[in-house]
């Protein structure tokens, strides 16, 4: 009984419980990395963007960046475009869901604009 008191650790049942737990937050960080990585494609056509003078230019200038990195979430027509100052900003917002079990999803909200 003595050395039953002292004998701590995790049971066979709690590490196979640990081990689905980080598998299945593997799975969610393999699907949640593209969507980071394609906002921040997003965020440097964008900011890219930003260099026209019309929003007909700004449209097509992030159209042509968004053909080049890949970009299939948003597109120019999505854009918003204004002026502050003498200066054109360029903003965007759009979301991402990612099926996660029966009815549940995560949803993400990125959003942006330009430098």
């Amino acid at each position: 009984m003595a050395l039953k008191r002292q004998q701590k650790g995790l049971t066979f049942i709690g590490l196979i419980i640990v081990g689905v737990l980080l598998a299945y937050t593997g799975v969610i960080l393999a699907q949640v990395a593209p969507t980071y990585i394609e906002y921040m494609a997003v965020q440097k056509a964008v900011d890219k963007a930003a260099g026209g003078t019309t929003v007909a230019e700004v449209r097509s200038t992030f159209d042509k960046a968004a053909q080049i990195d890949d970009i299939r979430t948003i597109s120019g027509k999505d854009l918003t475009v204004g002026k502050e100052g003498d200066r054109v900003v360029v903003s965007f917002a759009y979301l991402r869901e990612i099926h996660l079990v029966g009815p549940a999803h995560l949803v993400m909200k990125y959003e942006g604009r330009s430098k």
